[in-house]
């Protein structure tokens, strides 16, 4: 598919889509005419680093990770490594401290709502 369908597909701007590529966390095959070409497994890829984006993992802890995750359900494929349990070990442990910070935060807002609430 061409970068226009998997932008469609995925609601992911063509611009990002490239970054991605860039950053090696996508990949596709160029037409004699130089243009883009996707596989179909391109959707469950970009779907899976927009996850990753949206838990706060930065563009290259992604393209490190990437290889050693399938696409369709982020599981880990054949090729997983001890290093990347210690890696996403490290990204439950950041995101467990960001759900915390949340929960404080959320309590702090419903003290200043009741209060003014009187």
């Amino acid at each position: 598919m061409k970068i226009g369908e998997l932008s469609r597909r995925t609601g992911v701007s063509v611009r990002s889509l490239r970054y991605y590529e860039q950053k090696h966390m996508l990949a596709s095959e160029r037409t004699a005419g130089g243009h883009r070409e996707y596989p179909e497994a391109a959707v469950d890829r970009v779907v899976l680093i927009q996850h990753l984006l949206a838990a706060g993992l930065c563009g290259d802890k992604i393209a490190s990770l990437l290889p050693c995750m399938r696409d369709h359900d982020g599981g880990p494929a054949e090729m997983a490594t001890p290093w990347l349990v210690e890696q996403l070990k490290a990204e439950r442990h950041r995101i467990d401290c960001s759900i915390q910070d949340l929960y404080y935060t959320r309590e702090v807002l419903d003290e200043v709502i009741a209060t003014a609430a009187g």
